[in-house]
């Protein structure tokens, strides 16, 4: 098999003395990452939701030496990212990589402390531990989102206080859309906040073999597991397995790049939708966020 980070070109990097934290690492894209990142050397922190994955990971890890720490948080809690990064904090001097891999897709619409489930998730909840990592990540560190192409399904009117803090006429897949054009805001404003460091995100591509489909409507969960179920080289003709959509956030981890800001797919740079490079409406979005969360515009 070949693994994410021969896919994505930089498997003679050496990472040795780095230290990266993988959100979402228990399953998935996030566990092809940290481990492909642990056998470029890396020291390992890995978050997860399942005690039992997080220790199977760390075991796989240690095998890699790879130093592994499994780090527990459940970000549909609102306290969680504040508490994974004190978490962080106390175990490392400095971290040099960030990847937020963690995400969620929810068919039910519910809203947790008055925000709706998967905005919270997979918005707010990198927004908020990468902003309580600043004085932990490196002065020349990478920040890694994982966003999506369905990120233009999403426009503005998704992004609105209203817009975010209901779940009326709920639907899955916009939610998701939405959060994912969240993403890309996000990496363009912070970006344009903290010059000094890598900031970018990327399309992993479509994973059939992902939890992420789990709460998908019927027909769609049922191709997907369909699609799942093929072995990995007949569906990597059709779609991405779990190891060939690690690729490209292990290329932003890894690579040897000097772009920050950008939108990444197939470990190239690509062009988001004309939405997602709206800074206004990026700089909104940070606003809007600092107010869900109690900063200067919530207090």
């Amino acid at each position: 098999m070949t693994r994410p980070e021969v896919l994505a070109g930089v498997d003679d990097v050496a990472l040795d003395g780095r230290t990266v934290l993988v959100t979402g690492a228990t399953s998935g894209v996030g566990r092809e990452t940290a481990l492909a990142l642990g056998r470029l050397g890396a020291r390992v922190l890995a978050h997860g939701r399942n005690r039992e994955a997080g220790q199977a990971l760390a075991d796989d890890l240690r095998a890699l030496d790879a130093d592994p720490v499994f780090l527990r948080a459940d970000f549909s809690d609102p306290e969680a990212p504040t508490a994974l990064a004190g978490a962080v904090a106390e175990r490392v001097d400095a971290l040099d990589v960030l990847v937020n891999n963690a995400g969620a897709y929810f068919g039910e619409g519910r809203l947790v402390d008055g925000v709706e489930l998967t905005f919270r998730v997979n918005h707010l909840a990198p927004f908020e531990l990468t902003r309580a990592l600043s004085d932990t990540l490196a002065d020349d560190g990478r920040v890694v989102t994982v966003a999506s192409a369905v990120h233009p399904r999403a426009d503005a009117s998704d992004l609105t206080l209203d817009a975010v803090t209901s779940v009326e006429d709920y639907d899955g897949f916009q939610a998701y859309a939405r959060s994912k054009l969240a993403n890309v805001l996000f990496t363009r404003e912070l970006s344009r906040r903290d010059p000094g460091r890598l900031v970018n995100c990327c399309h992993p591509g479509l994973v059939p073999g992902s939890g992420l489909w789990r709460d998908a409507p019927f027909r769609v969960s049922v191709a997907v597991r369909l699609l799942a179920a093929l072995p990995n080289p007949l569906l990597e003709r059709v779609a991405d397995s779990p190891r060939s959509a690690a690729a490209t956030s292990v290329f932003l981890a890894a690579g040897d790049y000097d772009v920050t800001g950008d939108y990444f797919s197939d470990c190239e740079p690509t062009e988001p939708s004309p939405t997602a490079r709206d800074d206004e409406l990026a700089r909104d979005l940070w606003t809007l966020s600092e107010r869900l969360l109690g900063g200067p515009d919530g207090e």
